[in-house]
C-alpha cells in the first residue's frame, strides 16, 4: 500500500526557530538526515518519492474561473501558521510501518540538533477502482 507523509510546519506548535534563522551546519545537518531518510527507504524497497517545498510565499492557489481560465491568487497568506514543508510517499505493507516511518521522519534535526518532531500527516494513497465497477 502507498502512504503519503506530508511534513508539515506550524508555527503555533513547534518551539524552534524558522530555517532561514538556523546556522549553515544546523541546516546541513537537517539535508543530511533527510537524504538519509530516503537512502534507508530505498534501501529497504519503501521509497517511491520525496521533495522537500518552497515556502509558501512562493505558493499560488489556483481555481477554475469562467471558462476554465485559471484564476491565480497568492497563497498560503502570510498570516498562514501552517504550511506543507516537504512530502514523501512510500510503499510499505502497513499503516503501521507507514506510521513508524513518520515518527522517525519526524526526528530530523533542528537548532542545536535537537529533534523537531514535526508533525507528519500520513494519508494513505488512493488507488483505482477495480474492474468491476
Amino acid at each position: 500500500m502507498k502512504y503519503m507523509l506530508l511534513m508539515q510546519f506550524s508555527a503555533a506548535g513547534t518551539d524552534f526557530p524558522s530555517i532561514d534563522t538556523w546556522t549553515p551546519d544546523e541546516v546541513r545537518a537537517h539535508i543530511a538526515f533527510m537524504g538519509e531518510v530516503n537512502d534507508k527507504l530505498t534501501a529497504a524497497g519503501e521509497w517511491v518519492d520525496a521533495q522537500g517545498l518552497g515556502g509558501p510565499q512562493q505558493a499560488r492557489i489556483v481555481r477554475a474561473g469562467e471558462g476554465g481560465t485559471p484564476v491565480v491568487t497568492d497563497g498560503p497568506f502570510a498570516e498562514t501558521k501552517e504550511f506543507l514543508a516537504g512530502f514523501w510517499i512510500v510503499d510499505c505493507d502497513s499503516p503501521q510501518r507507514a506510521v513508524e516511518l513518520a515518527a522517525y521522519i519526524s526526528t530530523a534535526p533542528g537548532p542545536g540538533g535537537r529533534p523537531l518532531n514535526m508533525p507528519i500527516e500520513v494519508h494513505p494513497v488512493m488507488s483505482a477502482p477495480t474492474e468491476e465497477l
